[in-house]
């Protein structure tokens, strides 16, 4: 079970209701739910993010909307200063010191984690959030050594894996979720990329890559569709030899298991389906003929 989005510096939350670890206070909290997680079972993990250009905005349910400082809302960075969209605040350009202290902030974070409880740290660098900010050259357009050719841009998020691989315990698993493409048709983040990038962090420390795709741009066209992003995972999992994870529109057992079935990818992860229906492993597992425990509570509902 992993806990999303979990904000690494106040100003990197998306919206002002996002869950953070970028102070000590925040750990107790965090550690009741994984004491929790753990006496079910199963394993807690995390996403440690950045918003970056996309921070300040209200919560999804309210709109999702910019916040302007008068409606509580907060300055954002970005590597370039260029909004999100039109609408979207202006971000300050980090500096080398702002980015030094981006760096910093995923490690003390990554720390708490582990104070927390927490067996599985995932480092957010997909959906137009910071990180992937820099990885694109739609949102990247600086010229000091952390914007401009391939190697520049990747280097923030190497930088981060560095940081926080050096303070994660090497028995437990570090993931990240990535944008293996910008979907647009020119000049952004792609599929080619995102194996050059997989192969270097595998080489780092890195268990899996999480494939995603999107974010960067406002009005992108997707062809959303029933697991339109596994052919990512694939792809990464074959050409750079690291685990993957498949993720979006996996909806069903059988679809799922398909998928790890034919090689295509290494996890199945399950967002939206569990929003919907939150026992979807009970049902899984009836449907796939597997066996769980099911909470004592529920029992004389398995049959």
């Amino acid at each position: 079970m992993i806990a999303e989005a979990t904000a690494v510096e106040a100003r990197g939350r998306i919206s002002p209701g996002d869950v953070g670890l970028w102070e000590d206070a925040q750990v107790e909290p965090l550690a009741r739910m994984t004491r929790f997680v753990r006496a079910q079972g199963a394993v807690p993990g995390i996403q440690l993010a950045h918003a970056g250009r996309k921070a300040s905005t209200a919560s999804p349910w309210d709109g999702g909307s910019p916040l302007g400082l008068a409606q509580g809302g907060w300055t954002v960075v970005a590597p370039s200063a260029q909004p999100f969209a039109e609408g979207h605040p202006l971000p300050e350009a980090l500096t080398p010191a702002g980015i030094a202290g981006v760096v910093q902030a995923f490690v003390a974070a990554a720390k708490r984690a582990l104070a927390a409880g927490f067996e599985l740290v995932e480092i957010h660098a997909a959906h137009g959030y910071l990180l992937h900010q820099f990885l694109s050259p739609l949102s990247n357009h600086r010229t000091d050594p952390f914007g401009g050719s391939f190697e520049n841009r990747i280097r923030l998020l190497l930088e981060v894996v560095d940081g926080v691989r050096a303070v994660w315990p090497e028995q437990l698993p570090l993931w990240v979720r990535v944008s293996a493409t910008d979907w647009a048709e020119s000049g952004g983040w792609d599929l080619p990329q995102t194996v050059a990038l997989a192969m270097l962090l595998k080489n780092r420390g890195v268990d899996l890559l999480d494939c995603s795709s999107g974010g960067t741009l406002p009005h992108a066209k997707i062809p959303v569709g029933p697991g339109f992003q596994v052919p990512f995972a694939e792809v990464v999992r074959r050409e750079a030899g690291i685990a993957t994870g498949a993720v979006g529109l996996i909806t069903e057992p059988e679809q799922a298991e398909r998928i790890l079935a034919e090689n295509r990818a290494d996890v199945v992860l399950i967002g939206r389906a569990f929003l919907k229906d939150p026992y979807w492993p009970l049902h899984a597992a009836k449907a796939l003929g597997a066996e769980l425990t099911w909470p004592a509570q529920y029992r004389r509902a398995k049959d």
